[in-house]
């Protein structure tokens, strides 16, 4: 029976609809015998209960959303299971939409989310606060982003401080006697932190060479194409340390590098990437990156969400930026 609703159970279970109600609701209200026959012709019916209607009608929520930039990346995959573990610690649900790095997409999920009146959204923005999510904002939704946010947003913002782990990867580089550095990776407007961090630390050293490849995205195949790009290079022409903008590029870089005869990785060129994805750590070549400690981003974004949800009008927004860690492994 398609649609069934709390009438056909109660005229089905010969009770009144506000019985069937109570066994929903407050089924310590209801006589054991009675709530016994009631579950078995909901069971019998196929009765699926409308937590949406319920929600709408008491003003509340037990979902979260999130929209992450690409579901496939170790990265975000790993983000969105330590949301899970932190919204479930506060009994809350995490329901999940990836962009895949579409602007509209990212607005699809934004509208589809409102309209579930869930809690609040997690975003990991493709370009950072956007028109559509001030709309949602005007509408008293409380919303996270995952980023670096500018002091004009109107939201919270959780990330790591990223320009701080560019400085921390380069300079790990130039102290490892690297002289001529490339990094890998972009959109540049998606990765500028890491780009700012890194010329940071090229600035702090005379003598340092560093220039930027840029990618169409920050996949495996990207560094791969870009490893390739380097490894057809005239020896003297190669650089001797890589920064790649995340774990996927670095790996794909190395794969490269690794299959070209004639080139070693650490002794001609050196890789860092960045995040420590657990692939990183279990490669052939074990990949030094630097740690984005996602348990204490999921914990401090859902905590956010959370309070906002309970007091809109009174919350402060929060900006809160985590300090990186640099793991150093065999690839440098």
């Amino acid at each position: 029976m398609a649609n069934v609703g709390i009438r056909q159970v109660a005229e089905a279970a010969n009770v009144s609809v506000g019985t069937v109600s109570n066994v929903l609701n407050r089924p310590d209200y209801v006589a054991p015998a009675t709530l016994a026959k009631v579950q078995a012709t909901m069971e019998r019916l196929g009765f699926v209960r409308n937590n949406l209607a319920r929600q709408v009608k008491l003003g509340e929520s037990t979902s979260i959303a999130m929209v992450v930039l690409n579901v496939a990346n170790p990265f975000f995959g790993g983000l969105a299971s330590a949301c899970v573990e932190a919204a479930e610690r506060r009994g809350h649900t995490i329901v999940l939409g990836t962009s895949d790095q579409h602007p509209d997409r990212e607005d699809r999920y934004i509208d589809l989310f409102e309209g579930q009146r869930v809690k609040g959204m997690l975003v990991t923005p493709l370009n950072g606060f956007t028109t559509r999510m001030g709309v949602t904002r005007n509408r008293r939704m409380p919303l996270v982003l995952f980023d670096d946010a500018s002091a004009d947003w109107d939201c919270c913002s959780v990330a790591m401080d990223g320009r701080l782990g560019g400085r921390i990867a380069v300079t790990h580089l130039i102290d490892r006697g690297r002289r001529d550095i490339v990094f890998i990776g972009g959109p540049l407007s998606q990765v500028h932190d890491r780009w700012a961090g890194a010329q940071d630390a090229v600035r702090a050293v005379e003598g340092v060479r560093f220039t930027h490849m840029e990618t169409a995205d920050q996949r495996m195949a990207d560094g791969r194409e870009a490893g390739m790009k380097i490894a057809t290079l005239p020896p003297e022409l190669r650089p001797d340390a890589i920064f790649a903008a995340n774990d996927l590029l670095a790996l794909g870089v190395m794969q490269a590098l690794l299959a070209t005869p004639g080139i070693s990785v650490p002794d001609d060129i050196a890789v860092i990437g960045y995040d420590d994805i657990e692939y990183g750590a279990s490669a052939a070549l074990p990949l030094t990156t630097v740690r984005q400690p996602l348990d204490a981003l999921a914990d401090a974004a859902v905590s956010m969400i959370l309070s906002e949800a309970a007091d809109f009008s009174g919350h402060t927004h929060t900006r809160l930026l985590l300090p990186p860690e640099l793991i150093v492994r065999s690839s440098t």
